[in-house]
C-alpha cells in the first residue's frame, strides 16, 4: 500500500502520543489502531503494523524502566515464556476466527480495573505480599498474552493491573514489568503475522520511530512521578477504552439488551 506523506505524518504524530500514553498506563492502540484502519488499512493488516511499532516503542521504555532498576527478569521468566506462547497463538488465531466477539466482555473488564484504580487504598512503589504464586501469575500473564494476540486493547493496563493486585509489586515497578510482558506479547503476535504476510513495515517503522520517542516520554514521568501521575492516567484510559468498545452499535454486548 502506498500513502500520502501528509497521511504518513499524521500517523506518526498519533504514534508519539501513542507511545507517551502506553509507557504510562497501556492502552495505546486505542490511537493507533483506529487510526491505521481510517487510513484504509485493513484490520488485520492495522494489528499486525500496530504491533511492529508498538514492539519497537515498548522495547525502548523497557529498557529504561530496566536500567532504572524496576524490571525483574529473573522474577518473571516463566510469565514472560507464558506469555510468549500466549500471544502467538491469539495472533494466529485472530487471522482464521472473528475477534469481534470479544468486544462484548472487554467493557466489562475496563470498567472493572478502572474502579479498582480509582477506589482502591493509595498505592504506593513499595512491593507487597503477592495474592497468588509463581503458578498463578504464569497463568494470567498467558491470557492476557492470549487476548493481546487475538484483539489487543488496554493490554499494558490488564499486565499492570494483575501484577498490582496478584503480583503485589509497587506501582512503577509494575508498570516497568508489565512494559517486559508486553514487549513480549508484541514480539510473538508481530512474528505471527509476519508469518502470515500481513504486516506494512515501511509504514510501521515510520510509526516506530515517533512511538519510541513517545515511550521515552512517557517511561521518564512515570519513573519521575510514580503513582500520582500514573494512576489517573489509568484511570482515564480505562474509561476511554470502554467508551470507545462500547461506541461501537455492533458490539456484540448490545444483543444482550
Amino acid at each position: 500500500m502506498e500513502f500520502a506523506a501528509e497521511t504518513i505524518a499524521l500517523l506518526m504524530a498519533i504514534a508519539f502520543i501513542a507511545g507517551t500514553i502506553d509507557a504510562l498506563a497501556g492502552g495505546g492502540g486505542l490511537l493507533t489502531i483506529p487510526a491505521l484502519m481510517a487510513a484504509g488499512v485493513p484490520p488485520v493488516a492495522a494489528l499486525a503494523t500496530n504491533k511492529l511499532q508498538s514492539m519497537i516503542g515498548t522495547s525502548s521504555a523497557c529498557y529504561t524502566f530496566w536500567r532504572s532498576g524496576h524490571v525483574d527478569l529473573a522474577r518473571f521468566a516463566w510469565p514472560v515464556a507464558a506469555t510468549f506462547v500466549g500471544s502467538a497463538l491469539g495472533a494466529t488465531a485472530v487471522q482464521f476466527v472473528a475477534s469481534d466477539f470479544l468486544a462484548a466482555f472487554v467493557p466489562v473488564l475496563l470498567i472493572a480495573m478502572g474502579l479498582y484504580f480509582l477506589l482502591a487504598p493509595s498505592m504506593s512503589d513499595v512491593d507487597r505480599q503477592a495474592r497468588v504464586g509463581q503458578a498463578g501469575l504464569t497463568l494470567t500473564t498467558f491470557a492476557i498474552g492470549f487476548y493481546d494476540g487475538f484483539f489487543g486493547p488496554g493490554t499494558g493496563s490488564f499486565f499492570t493491573l494483575a501484577l498490582v493486585a496478584l503480583g503485589g509489586l509497587g506501582l512503577v515497578r509494575a508498570i516497568g514489568n508489565a512494559k517486559l510482558l508486553n514487549l513480549t506479547t508484541n514480539i510473538a503476535g508481530l512474528a505471527a503475522m509476519a508469518l502470515g504476510g500481513h504486516v506494512l513495515w515501511l509504514l510501521g517503522f515510520a510509526m516506530a520511530a515517533a512511538n519510541v520517542a513517545g515511550n521515552q516520554l512517557g517511561a521518564r514521568l512515570a519513573i519521575r512521578y510514580g503513582g500520582r501521575g500514573v494512576r489517573p492516567v489509568l484511570v482515564l484510559m480505562s474509561a476511554a477504552l470502554t467508551i470507545k468498545l462500547l461506541s461501537d452499535p455492533t458490539n456484540p454486548i448490545w444483543s444482550l439488551f
